[in-house]
């Protein structure tokens, strides 16, 4: 990994509790560790075009996240959407995991994010 890359990820292992701004509609993600592999994600979006886009951002989301801390799956376990006007929160809950886990949700965590480049969703 490029210096710029490893700096960046370090930065980024660090913002449990902080907003992260993306594009345009992408209102930011809040990282909250609940209790060792189980994370919790809060996502903003204004205006998405369905619940699934803003159940995809949050995603986008656990899946750098399970990168950023050397993990290589994560398994998703609820999201609650909710709209408020134009905005859009998700609250969703991920496992992250080294090997894959049980489960018919599970998600390859450098799949995902690429796919998420490759359609233009932010992650953390």
């Amino acid at each position: 990994m490029r210096r710029a890359g490893l700096m960046a990820a370090l930065a980024l292992a660090g913002c449990e509790g902080t907003a992260q701004t993306g594009a345009a509609g992408y209102g930011g993600v809040e990282t909250r560790l609940l209790d060792g592999d189980l994370v919790n994600f809060h996502v903003r979006m204004e205006t998405p075009e369905s619940r699934e886009q803003v159940a995809d951002y949050a995603r986008c989301a656990a899946a750098q996240y399970a990168l950023i801390r050397g993990y290589g799956f994560a398994r998703h376990v609820r999201t609650q959407i909710e709209q408020d006007g134009r905005v859009w929160t998700g609250d969703a809950v991920y496992t992250i995991s080294p090997a894959l886990p049980d489960g018919l949700r599970t998600i390859d965590a450098e799949v995902a994010v690429a796919d998420c480049a490759r359609n233009g969703i932010p992650t953390v």
